[in-house]
């Protein structure tokens, strides 16, 4: 939509010279990880469904959307009321679901404040 075009401009603008890539147009396949936590990502493009890319990481925040779109999380992170349930407090792993190195942030973990 039109205004998903201009919240990825702003993004894009915004992370120009950081440490962030946006892999745009491709749904989340699988999660991968051992017994230390998240190793990896499969991302399916969604304009080319043959092609999946395979992504090393040691982290994974998870932000879907304006509705906890969080079926594909049910068996592999715990969920409260569709929400992803996550750590409290303020500081520290306040973010981090059930799996170590895997932390949650917006609609998807947030039911109050979203």
């Amino acid at each position: 939509s039109r205004a998903d075009k201009i919240r990825i401009k702003r993004l894009k603008d915004t992370v120009e010279n950081g440490n962030i890539i946006l892999h745009t147009n491709r749904t989340l396949e699988e999660v991968t990880g051992d017994q230390m936590g998240v190793t990896g990502l499969r991302l399916r493009d969604t304009q080319q469904s043959d092609n999946i890319e395979t992504l090393d990481i040691a982290g994974l925040f998870v932000a879907i959307g304006h509705s906890p779109n969080t079926a594909l999380f049910e068996g592999q992170l715990e969920l409260e009321n569709g929400y992803i349930k996550v750590q409290s407090g303020t500081h520290g792993i306040a973010t981090q679901t059930s799996i170590p190195g895997v932390f949650a942030a917006g609609d998807g973990r947030d039911q109050i404040y979203r």
